[in-house]
């Protein structure tokens, strides 16, 4: 097991919940709010294993391995990435579901997740299978998938100052 893997299948998991959304027609509602609430629920609840797991070890990782800068960029404008969907899933519980507001702010949550995420997969992801050996990849899956486990329900989501994130990680 690797937390990179762990990633993207959760990548690929929101990607599928966006795709479900957009099928689901404005007038059902029920379907379309217990969707949603999954959806959004999963991604504060990622972003958060993501926060808590991955990029202290990309930091780490790259901060012993000759990669400071390019880690500390990185995970600082992950961080960023983090607050934007957070403040996108605000909008969207702030309209009335299956509204084409309600639409709107979806795609704009969507946007802001799919850019996030390519980057990740591009730039963090690479880096980390890079940086980090198989057994360390492997011990933070199973924090990462533990974690994830034990919040099902969600977590409260909060935004972190990017910079001062970064600088709370030790180097």
């Amino acid at each position: 097991m690797d937390i990179t893997q762990l990633i993207l299948d959760d990548h690929h998991e929101q990607r599928r919940l966006f795709a479900i959304l957009d099928q689901i027609p404005d007038a059902e509602i029920a379907a379309l709010g217990a969707v949603w609430h999954r959806l959004a629920t999963f991604l504060e609840t990622h972003a958060k294993a993501e926060e808590d797991w991955f990029y202290p070890a990309l930091l780490a990782a790259g901060r012993t391995r000759g990669a400071a800068g390019k880690v500390e960029a990185e995970a600082e404008d992950a961080i960023k990435d983090h607050n934007e969907i957070r403040d996108a899933i605000a909008a969207v519980d702030q309209a009335e579901i299956g509204s084409a507001r309600w639409r709107k702010a979806v795609a704009a949550a969507n946007k802001a997740n799919g850019d996030h995420m390519a980057e990740e997969e591009r730039e963090g992801l690479t880096l980390f299978r890079r940086k980090a050996a198989l057994a360390e990849r492997h011990e933070l899956a199973v924090a990462f998938i533990t974690f994830a486990a034990q919040h099902l329900e969600g977590v409260t989501p909060a935004n972190p100052d990017p910079a001062k994130w970064v600088k709370a990680h030790p180097k």
